[in-house]
């Protein structure tokens, strides 16, 4: 109905499953990579878990996408059944006969190993993935248990995943399945979206469904992040409804006061609208990673230069999270760094104070002559945009959405846009980061502040210069050939030990997997495009010495 009117192609916050909407937070990523290890390594279990709605199911088929060609997958959704019928289910899924053997629990298990011994001569990894395994009965717990005992005198012959509620790790906490917990080799906790999670992740399902601009205004996305408690199935249900009513009244933003009736229409007219327990509407819990603030705020637009948009198109740029993070620390206070430790130390600053004492010297123009300082260039001076004159001394623009993790793994100085409490913009310069500090530069000068106090202000946008090793810098992919091409060759190669062989010139199927290999090992959207992200994470590897970092500069 409405998604004519914001000029989308489809409903964005639908509650169904969709791999094409996983925006791959810090804590998704390294769920994700949790899986992806269990796929390829061998022996005991994996265990996942989460509260309904944070986004497993969705994880789990953006898994089977990634999978290797050499992987085979039996994957159980619906467990509550008897043993037997769990080891039909088993191997109906990887197309073995049951026909004589159905109801035979020996002749399915022994049909079972026959078909993981034959998969392992072919050096084929066989995983068995189990949705609502809260519902398992104790029976069949204990044959699953049973069948991590199918295997070679080196390894196990199937690994198994079990995703779940929350209940299933008091399931396996209980004293009659301690054999079964013993052999669970990695559990991982899908936690709910923090603010800046929320804004990123309807900012990302919008921008899936063909939105070329922001629809929720920052307001709305703070309201909406409380009224949710960050569980992404809420977002969805709020944020439709929040659509369908600035539909109605031909309204092409949603602004708090819509946010706040739509959440109203979702809980009732009597429900109230302070922040609501996890378990509200029967969902909870988590999703994604960052940003939502108006690329308005920088003094450039990213669609009218084409030396910004050429680094902004890779499926890797809006998708990828990078490092893996921990749980947020607590807040912390800011203190401000002295460049002589004889100096007598200022008395420490917030962020909100920190912007009210620089507010003449965080915008756009003061924020890039800060950012390309650092690495020590002087820009021309004209009237031409800085990512427009950036290219002329070998270097490119790449303003992206992301999370602290992704900056972390990009380790490059950045300009990030903030928004203080009355909505005013900021642009500041990050120029070191560390697990809980955060080194920000306003001209001559240098601040340590918390991660925890700054992320009250930042949504996830921020600009980033970065330096090509070949050619423009441009997206490479499969099919195109040139000097950036046999670049990319050749430091894959080197960074792998595996150099590749064919046309040394040529991205070709065997380059693209590569690539892929890259990504998958560094948390990074896995597309075999090598875009800028993916171009970035190579340098480093290279440890380019004239390129200035973040690693071990925050406070």
């Amino acid at each position: 109905m409405y998604t004519k009117f914001f000029g989308l192609s489809e409903k964005p916050f639908s509650i169904t499953p969709d791999p094409r909407y996983l925006y791959l937070s810090e804590r998704h990523a390294e769920a994700l990579a949790h899986l992806l290890y269990g796929v390829t390594e061998s022996g005991g279990f994996i265990q996942l878990t989460g509260e309904v709605g944070t986004g497993k199911t969705t994880l789990v088929r953006s898994l089977l996408e990634q999978l290797p060609d050499h992987t085979r997958v039996a994957l159980v959704l619906n467990p509550r059944m008897s043993p037997t019928e769990f080891l039909e289910a088993i191997c109906e899924e990887l197309s073995i006969n049951v026909g004589k053997i159905r109801g035979s629990a020996k002749g399915l298990v022994d049909a079972l190993n026959a078909c993981l011994l034959k998969a392992h001569s072919k050096s084929e990894r066989v995983v068995l993935i189990v949705d609502e395994a809260q519902n398992l009965s104790a029976d069949v717990l204990e044959q699953i248990r049973l069948l991590t005992n199918l295997e070679t005198a080196k390894q196990k012959l199937l690994q198994i995943i079990l995703i779940g509620q929350p209940e299933l790790r008091e399931v396996l906490a209980c004293r009659e399945l301690r054999q079964l917990a013993q052999r669970i080799t990695g559990r991982y906790h899908l936690e709910p979206l923090t603010m800046t999670e929320t804004a990123a992740y309807v900012r990302h399902r919008l921008s899936v469904a063909g939105a070329d601009r922001d629809v929720f205004s920052v307001r709305a996305l703070r309201l909406l992040h409380k009224l949710s408690d960050g569980v992404p199935r809420l977002i969805n249900v709020i944020s439709d409804r929040a659509l369908l009513g600035a539909y109605t009244r031909e309204q092409h933003n949603v602004d708090r006061k819509l946010a706040r009736r739509a959440a109203r229409e979702v809980f009732g007219v009597g429900a109230t609208l302070r922040k609501r327990p996890l378990l509200v509407a029967g969902t909870v819990a988590a999703m994604l990673a960052v940003a939502a603030v108006s690329m308005n705020q920088f003094d450039w637009n990213p669609r009218e230069s084409a030396a910004d948009t050429s680094l902004m198109n890779e499926p890797s740029a809006k998708l990828a999270t990078g490092s893996l993070l921990a749980a947020e620390p607590e807040p912390a206070p800011v203190f401000v760094t002295v460049a002589n430790p004889e100096e007598k130390a200022p008395e420490p600053l917030e962020v909100t104070q920190l912007l009210e004492r620089h507010v003449a010297t965080s915008g756009t123009d003061q924020a890039f002559a800060a950012l390309f300082d650092v690495w020590q260039v002087e820009l021309p001076a004209d009237d031409r945009r800085p990512c427009e004159q950036a290219p002329e001394v070998g270097l490119r623009c790449a303003l992206q959405s992301g999370s602290w993790g992704q900056l972390r793994v990009l380790d490059r100085p950045a300009i990030l846009s903030l928004t203080d409490d009355t909505g005013g913009p900021h642009q500041v310069v990050l120029i070191g980061l560390n697990d809980n500090w955060a080194t920000l530069r306003f001209d001559d000068s240098e601040y340590s502040v918390a991660i925890s106090d700054l992320s009250r202000f930042w949504f996830g946008d921020y600009l980033i210069l970065w330096q090509p090793q070949a050619g423009s810098g441009r997206v490479l992919n499969v099919g195109m050939s040139g000097n950036s091409v046999h670049w990319l060759r050749t430091r894959i190669g080197e960074i792998t030990g595996q150099p590749l062989t064919g046309d040394t010139d040529l991205y070709d199927n065997e380059l693209e997997n590569k690539v892929r290999d890259f990504q998958r090992a560094r948390s990074l959207q896995v597309d075999g495009i090598a875009g800028t992200q993916t171009q970035i994470l190579i340098n480093n590897e290279l440890a380019m010495p004239s390129t200035p970092r973040l690693a071990g500069q925050g406070g």
